[in-house]
């Protein structure tokens, strides 16, 4: 026991400050965009609502008649795109603050700092992704015959699915934990357990909510 002891003491000891004090910001600053996402759920929901009652009343069941087969999904995923757009959209004040408390941290493993500047990054592109047209997409799509899905749909698309949404993993912070840091990154992963959950849970009764709205075919 003394053996191992003495084996694990230096783990801690050899950390260097820069590695401590990124650490514990980063982990301040994760906690606190977690807690602002999950206070700010009701608001991103209201939100939602609201653009489906403007689609009910702009473009109701406009996407009637539409295939349901390969040539559909970049539709309906530009749907779930608006959701994130709104979603995000609601956290992009607390996402601008964790965003630039991020991008100026720094670690003496170059692989934490590429998770938290990425991560930082994604956080990023997802608060200010544009709210779609879907109306004008759908109606579009339609006057194609349902053939020709518009190219800035397409576009959209592939850009929100290359975003890697990745917090900087528990396992690499670990050595640089001190103090109440373990507890906070503890209380932090319920909170986006929590968020994960309600965009599983109730963004997929959104989407497809919204589908019906317009019309389309899951």
């Amino acid at each position: 026991m003394v053996v191992l002891a003495f084996g694990l003491a230096p783990a801690q000891a050899i950390a260097a400050p820069q590695d401590l004090a990124a650490t514990q910001a980063y982990i301040q600053a994760n906690y606190a965009l977690a807690q602002a996402g999950v206070a700010r759920i009701g608001a991103g929901q209201a939100k939602i609502e609201r653009l489906n009652g403007s689609l009910a009343q702009e473009c109701p069941h406009i996407g009637s008649g539409s295939p349901e087969n390969e040539a559909s999904q970049p539709v309906s995923h530009e749907v779930a795109a608006a959701l994130w757009s709104l979603a995000y959209g609601t956290d992009a004040g607390p996402i601008r603050a964790f965003v630039k408390a991020a991008r100026q941290l720094r670690w003496s493993n170059p692989a934490i700092t590429h998770f938290a500047t990425r991560y930082a990054a994604s956080l990023h592109e997802l608060a200010t992704l544009p709210l779609p047209n879907l109306c004008d997409t759908v109606s579009s799509w339609k006057a194609s015959g349902f053939q020709v899905v518009p190219p800035a749909t397409l576009s959209l698309v592939q850009h929100v699915e290359a975003i890697e949404l990745t917090p900087i993993p528990a396992r690499l912070l670990a050595p640089y934990e001190r103090g109440s840091d373990k507890s906070i990154l503890a209380r932090t992963m319920r909170l986006e357990t929590r968020l994960e959950e309600n965009e599983f849970i109730v963004g997929q009764t959104d989407w497809l909510q919204l589908l019906g709205t317009l019309g389309l075919n899951e």
